[in-house]
């Protein structure tokens, strides 16, 4: 048996608020956390069952689904496009991740250190991150143009070249300057992520190495690095998951050529559901493609904690 003690309010223990202020407090809980809920139900978790389930069915774009599982997913080892695609954008996703953080960490040690004129060259790195993915593949597939393109007339004029380069004519030249596109547009933003776990570096930590007479090389590889890995994670994170889930670029800029060697796995997914009309095989590379992204991100988390 359980004895209660009650105060002269009547309020259990000494001090203790009364049982219908908890459930008032609960309920306002409940009330501040609804609206998320509510949007999370709606745009995450209903579509992500939606998807689910049509992955297990025979999904035409007009007509009745009718179930087929697990037809959908023993087909994707078939489907000769998806598989080039796979390997084609983990190649994209080793080189943009590698080249991305290496620009990024040298444009945020660049900009540390408050000084004069440091803020114009922040705010000049961050510009390209404001402006829209489209709108920048849309930027540069205009700028390389081979017809009215600034780019060509300025190289043949400095003699750089003699003729028009095939800035996406060839699978190599279309996979450097779609790199070199996503290093201007997200280079500034990572730089952003990096300069402020940089500025949470305590000063003194840099002080006393230096007073012991650490070089900048040691202090970079002893101090900055570990105590950066946070922010290197999440910025890893990010990089990672965004080329898996590459699809502007390629689609505007390239549009898979030449000759589909640049069709990333999103643009594959893209294409059998509304040029092949195969939603329910579309949902079932679209559950793949997520169970890998769920399971690599837990090993990077656990591997960069």
């Amino acid at each position: 048996m359980t004895l209660t003690v009650r105060g002269p309010r009547g309020r259990a223990g000494h001090g203790a608020p009364p049982v219908s202020w908890w459930r008032g407090r609960k309920a306002q809980g409940w009330l501040y956390a609804m609206p998320t809920a509510v949007i999370v139900a709606v745009l995450f978790i209903a579509p992500l069952l939606l998807v689910l389930w049509m992955s297990l069915n025979r999904w035409p774009l007009l007509g009745q689904a009718t179930f087929n599982a697990p037809d959908n997913y023993t087909k994707i080892a078939d489907n000769a496009l998806f598989v080039d695609s796979v390997f084609f954008t983990l190649k994209y996703t080793v080189i943009i991740t590698v080249l991305l953080s290496a620009v990024a960490l040298g444009l945020a040690l660049l900009v540390q250190e408050s000084r004069p004129g440091v803020g114009f060259f922040r705010t000049a790195f961050f510009l390209p991150g404001a402006v829209g993915f489209a709108a920048t593949s849309l930027l540069f597939y205009g700028m390389l143009n081979a017809d009215f393109g600034p780019i060509d007339p300025m190289l043949r004029a400095l003699g750089v070249t003699d003729e028009p380069v095939k800035w996406t004519g060839t699978p190599n030249m279309a996979l450097f300057s779609t790199i070199a596109l996503v290093l201007w547009r997200f280079a500034g933003f990572n730089m952003l992520i990096l300069l402020t776990g940089l500025q949470a570096i305590p000063t003194e930590v840099y002080e006393a190495a230096r007073s012991d007479g650490a070089n900048r090389w040691q202090i970079f590889t002893r101090i900055t690095l570990p105590l950066l890995r946070p922010t290197l994670a999440l910025m890893l994170i990010l990089s990672i998951t965004g080329s898996l889930l590459a699809f502007d670029q390629f689609f505007i800029f390239t549009n898979g050529g030449p000759d589909n060697s640049t069709v990333s796995m999103v643009m594959v997914i893209y294409r059998a559901a509304f040029f092949r009309f195969d939603l329910g095989g579309a949902a079932a590379m679209s559950v793949v493609l997520l169970v890998a992204l769920v399971g690599l991100n837990v090993l990077m988390m656990r591997r960069l904690r």
